[in-house]
């Protein structure tokens, strides 16, 4: 049983990192802040800083593009979502089966999680999506129908496939090692008793899956809802495909002003939370199950 002395030294040591860490996360937080109530332009000398109040706030919410914005980003979040859990549990379930080279198999589906964001979006945009010599392109005419201009006439469609191959990978990886945390007599017992293939997907399977699946939505939410170099690589924003990240990216290089980009910024950090709450409530009862 640790003493009184042991918790103190440990609490001791441990007090540098944690407050390294609070003043990583917090500095940052109270700077944005501060700057949200402000009117700043670094880039003009012309114009002096002056304390702005909540006009900031006003500005960029009354902004005809905030709740365009908004909606853009959670259907790219919801899209991703939802093409990652369900092609990451089968692809979880495809390569947990024991195939030749499984090793490798494993390591080139996980790959596509290691590719810069800029890069890929490069790749989707000139390699597949390209109107006139992209693969999909030619993979439309072989059957007969006008190609798809990707980048304009589905932008929001566009971006879900380029962060879905993105994050599919994260999403395997987690669910492929709950899989394998399966008791396998367990599965074995209900193939002895008859049950076909879905019934064991959806009553065994699954529910011992939840877990990690609540986990992969919270993580990849976290980093969807600030998604940036897909949208700037493609779309630059227009077409319908303007997120919050990327409406506050343009309000800052419009006006020149730190302080109404920190204000969006605020808006951003505000729309994660509400998010991140409604997630961590699915994520306990889970646990709690």
């Amino acid at each position: 049983m640790a003493t009184q002395h042991s918790r103190s030294a440990a609490r001791l040591m441990m007090a540098p990192a944690v407050i390294l860490l609070l003043g990583w996360m917090l500095v940052p937080l109270v700077m944005t802040l501060w700057f949200s109530f402000r009117n700043y332009f670094p880039l003009r000398p012309d114009r002096e800083p002056s304390f702005a109040g909540f006009d900031n706030y006003v500005r960029f919410i009354s902004s005809s593009s905030f709740w365009p914005s908004i909606q853009a980003t959670l259907i790219i979040v919801g899209g991703a979502l939802l093409i990652t859990v369900i092609f990451g549990v089968l692809l979880g379930i495809l390569l947990n089966q024991p195939m030749w080279g499984q090793g490798m198999v494993r390591i080139l589906v996980i790959a596509p999680f290691f590719v810069m964001p800029t890069v890929s979006a490069l790749v989707w945009k000139n390699m597949f999506m390209d109107p006139t010599n992209g693969l999909l392109a030619h993979l439309w005419r072989f059957f007969g129908a006008d190609p798809v201009v990707w980048v304009s006439d589905a932008s929001l469609v566009s971006i879900i496939m380029i962060v879905s191959w993105q994050w599919l990978p994260f999403a395997t990886l987690i669910l492929l090692t709950a899989i394998q945390s399966l008791d396998g007599e367990q599965l074995e017992a209900s193939e002895m008793d008859g049950a076909p293939v879905l019934k064991r997907f959806w009553y065994i399977i699954l529910p011992h899956l939840s877990r990690a699946i609540t986990i992969v939505i919270l993580i990849e939410t976290i980093f969807l809802l600030s998604i940036f170099a897909e949208i700037f690589v493609t779309t630059g924003g227009a077409f319908g495909s303007r997120t919050l990240t990327y409406l506050i990216y343009q309000r800052v290089l419009e006006s020149q002003n730190v302080g109404l980009g920190s204000a969006g910024g605020v808006y951003a950090i505000i729309l994660a939370n509400i998010v991140a709450i409604f997630l961590m409530r699915i994520v306990g009862k889970n646990l709690d199950a």
